[in-house]
């Protein structure tokens, strides 16, 4: 199987980005890799961590908390939400905050949307706002891209076994 790229737009002034994946699984199965805690756990992030779910509590009015750990599972950084929307198997809406800055407030408002595309595979739009032109560019200049290419690698690799054993 080739694997699919994942697509930043990252648009020059703009406080918002945008992140496009094709699956080559069901809309389902990929909603609720991004929904269930015990999926995301297992794909969430670089290579170089782990996450450790605080808590996630995936429904509309919802919230979460997950912490990122080194290879040793010293805290790395740690970032919670609310969830404004899960709505099975279409969106998933919530606020993003990185803990570890000086001051809070720092958010940003991702909606997921899941679309069906045909051969039971899925595109997946994620489009994040920033409060600021500045807080986006920290955000990219965090690594984002990297832990956002090797999670979808791990998560291709987890559906996969999923889809053998529903198989």
């Amino acid at each position: 199987m080739m694997e699919n790229p994942t697509k930043f737009i990252v648009e020059p002034g703009k406080q918002e980005v945008y992140i496009i994946r094709e699956f080559d699984y069901p809309v389902g199965m990929v909603f609720n890799a991004h929904a269930d805690p015990d999926l995301l756990v297992q794909w969430l992030g670089p290579d170089n961590r782990k996450v450790k779910i605080d808590y996630y509590d995936s429904r509309t009015g919802g919230s979460y908390r997950y912490l990122i750990l080194s290879q040793a599972g010293k805290e790395v950084a740690a970032f919670n939400g609310v969830i404004h929307e899960c709505t099975f198997p279409e969106r998933i809406m919530q606020t993003f905050e990185y803990e570890g800055l000086p001051q809070r407030g720092h958010v940003s408002l991702d909606t997921m949307i899941f679309e069906e595309l045909p051969g039971n595979k899925t595109k997946l739009t994620i489009h994040s706002v920033f409060r600021s032109l500045a807080d986006r560019d920290g955000m990219m200049q965090s690594g984002v891209e990297t832990g956002v290419n090797e999670g979808y690698v791990k998560l291709e690799k987890l559906l996969g076994v999923m889809s053998s054993i529903a198989g």
